[in-house]
C-alpha cells in the first residue's frame, strides 16, 4: 500500500545566540586519560541500571497522538513549537556528544565508552520523540542537517563535566515540576508528551548522577580554590541563562497555567541545593539581592530583543544595546561576588 500521508515539511532551525543550546566536542585524550577509581564502584552500579533501560518502552507515542492539533493555534501553536525545537536540539547536543565519546574511549577506557553509549541512546530517544511531536503540527527538524551546519563550541574536559551535570540536573527539575504542577492541574496539559515527563526527568537524573561521580572521582575539580570559583562561575552562567530564556519563552509556561519567574525561581532553587551534592560550594539563593538581579537581567534581554526586531539602523540598535549588555554583565558579576555556601562540611546533608 502506498502511503500517501504528507510527509512533515522540514523546519529551519532557528538561528543561533547566546542562550540558543549549543554543540560541544572536548579533550578525548583527557577523557581517555582519567582515572575513575575513587568512583569506580558507584559508576559500575550505574552502568548496571542503564543496561537495565527500564525507559526501553515508555517512549511510544500512543492513541492519544492520534487526532487534530489545529485546537492549538495563534501564539501558544508557536509556543509549544519553539519549546520542543530548543528542547530536542538540546537532547540532540547531548547525543552527539555522548557518541563522539563512546567512540573515541572504545578501545581505551572501556567503562567510560560503555556509559556514554548508554547515554547516546538516553539523548537519541529523547531528541526522536520530541521531533516526532513537531511532526504532529506538520513540522520536523532535519537532525542530520542539523549536524552538519551547527557550530560546535570546544569545552575543555573539566568545563564538560561541570556544564552536563548541572544541565541533566537542571532539565531534571524543570520535567518533574512541570509533570507535578500538570498532574494538579490537568486541564492545562494540551499534549499528551507531558504524561512522559515523569520517567523522562528520571533518565536526566541517572545522567546527572553520572558526571557526579565523573567529578568527584577528579579531586582536582572540587578540592581548591580554583575549583571553587569555577563551580560559582558555572552555577551562575547555567542559572542566568536558565531565568533568561524562561522569561524570554512566558508565553509557553502561562499556557501551562504556570508562572514564569514562579517556575524559574523553584527550578533554580531546586537546581542549586542539588548540586551542593557534587560542587564545593553552592550560590545562596536566599540572599535578597539573588533573584532580584537575575530577573533584572532577563528584563535587559527581552528589551535587547526588542531593539533587534526594530527597523532600526545597525548602529542605532548597537548603540542602543550597549548600556543593557553592560548592566546585564554588571549584575552578574555583583551576583558572582555574593558569598557562596561551603558545601564540603554539610556533605552528608544536603539532599
Amino acid at each position: 500500500m502506498v502511503n500517501t500521508l504528507p510527509k512533515p515539511e522540514t523546519k529551519i532551525p532557528s538561528q543561533e545566540t547566546v542562550l540558543t543550546p549549543r554543540f560541544y566536542t572536548t579533550d578525548f585524550e583527557t577523557a581517555a586519560n582519567l582515572d575513575l577509581s575513587a568512583q569506580e564502584k558507584e559508576l559500575q552500579a550505574m552502568v548496571a541500571e542503564m543496561r537495565a533501560d527500564y525507559n526501553r518502552h515508555h517512549f511510544v507515542r500512543d492513541d492519544a497522538f492520534e487526532k487534530s492539533w489545529e485546537h492549538i493555534n495563534g501564539e501558544a501553536r508557536e509556543a509549544f513549537i519553539e519549546y520542543l525545537e530548543r528542547s530536542c536540539i538540546s537532547e540532540f547536543s547531548g547525543f552527539l556528544l555522548f557518541k563522539e565519546l563512546s567512540r573515541k574511549l572504545k578501545n581505551r577506557s572501556p567503562l567510560l565508552a560503555e556509559i556514554f553509549q548508554l547515554m547516546a541512546r538516553d539523548e537519541a530517544r529523547h531528541a526522536g520523540f520530541l521531533n516526532k511531536a513537531m511532526g504532529d503540527f506538520k513540522l520536523s527538524l532535519d537532525l542530520g542537517l542539523v549536524t552538519k551546519t551547527r557550530t560546535y563550541t570546544f569545552f575543555p574536559l573539566e568545563w564538560v563535566l561541570y556544564t552536563v551535570y548541572l544541565s541533566e540536573k537542571i532539565g531534571y527539575w524543570r520535567y518533574i515540576i512541570i509533570y507535578r504542577h500538570l498532574e494538579k492541574h490537568p486541564e492545562n496539559q494540551f499534549s499528551p508528551i507531558f504524561r512522559y515527563f515523569e520517567s523522562w526527568c528520571q533518565d536526566e537524573n541517572r545522567h546527572g548522577d553520572i558526571f557526579k561521580a565523573l567529578l568527584r572521582s577528579q579531586p582536582q575539580l572540587w578540592n581548591n580554590w580554583k575549583a571553587r570559583l569555577w563551580s560559582r562561575f558555572f552555577l551562575l552562567s547555567v542559572f542566568a541563562t536558565h531565568t533568561l530564556t524562561v522569561h524570554e519563552r512566558s508565553r509557553f509556561y502561562q499556557s501551562l497555567g504556570l508562572d514564569a519567574t514562579e517556575f524559574d525561581v523553584q527550578v533554580v532553587r531546586n537546581t542549586n541545593e542539588t548540586a551542593g551534592r557534587a560542587f564545593p560550594v553552592m550560590l545562596n539563593t536566599e540572599h535578597p539581592q539573588f533573584f532580584p538581579r537575575l530577573q533584572r537581567c532577563a528584563g535587559y534581554n527581552l528589551k535587547l530583543a526588542e531593539i533587534g526586531r526594530s527597523s532600526q539602523p545597525k548602529i542605532v540598535k548597537l548603540m542602543a544595546k550597549l548600556p543593557l549588555m553592560v548592566a546585564i554583565v554588571w549584575n552578574l558579576f555583583l551576583l558572582y561576588l555574593i558569598k557562596p555556601i561551603d558545601t564540603e562540611p554539610l556533605r552528608e546533608t544536603v539532599r
